[in-house]
């Protein structure tokens, strides 16, 4: 599979998993719910148009990249200190396990994003334009 492929597919997922976790932080009163979070629209849509408009070129793969690095560090942001443990609110609560999943899902999407962008800018670095052996021709 070529690794543009893969890289739109886990971006995606990312976007999607930030969405929920964050209407979750809001539901579970983690976040305020309140105008301010109206900000992860315009943020979300300009990483959904680097995924899907901008793919394959330098300012996609950076947005991507960018993109990845702030879904790998939801789960830091919610797992230090107290964490999702059993003396946290969230241990106590209903629909802990899919909060905790979505957690573990964003970080694994988020880690893969970062690591096919940083591919995919090397690729143009070094001028091809995907290097996974299905797409050479002889």
């Amino acid at each position: 599979m070529k690794h543009t492929v893969m890289l739109t597919v886990a971006s995606l997922l990312s976007i999607l998993f930030f969405t929920l976790h964050l209407a979750d932080d809001i539901v579970r009163g983690f976040e305020p719910g309140t105008l301010t979070n109206l900000i992860a629209v315009p943020t979300l849509v300009f990483w959904l148009c680097g995924t899907l408009m901008l793919a394959e070129r330098r300012s996609g793969y950076i947005i991507t990249l960018l993109g990845g690095l702030l879904s790998s560090l939801v789960p830091l942001a919610h797992m230090r200190g107290k964490g999702v443990g059993i003396t946290s609110r969230i241990a106590n609560s209903n629909g802990h396990f899919f909060f905790v999943w979505v957690l573990f899902a964003i970080g694994v999407t988020g880690l893969f994003s970062v690591i096919l962008s940083v591919h995919g800018l090397w690729s143009l670095r070094r001028g091809h334009a995907d290097s996974s052996p299905q797409t050479r021709v002889s």
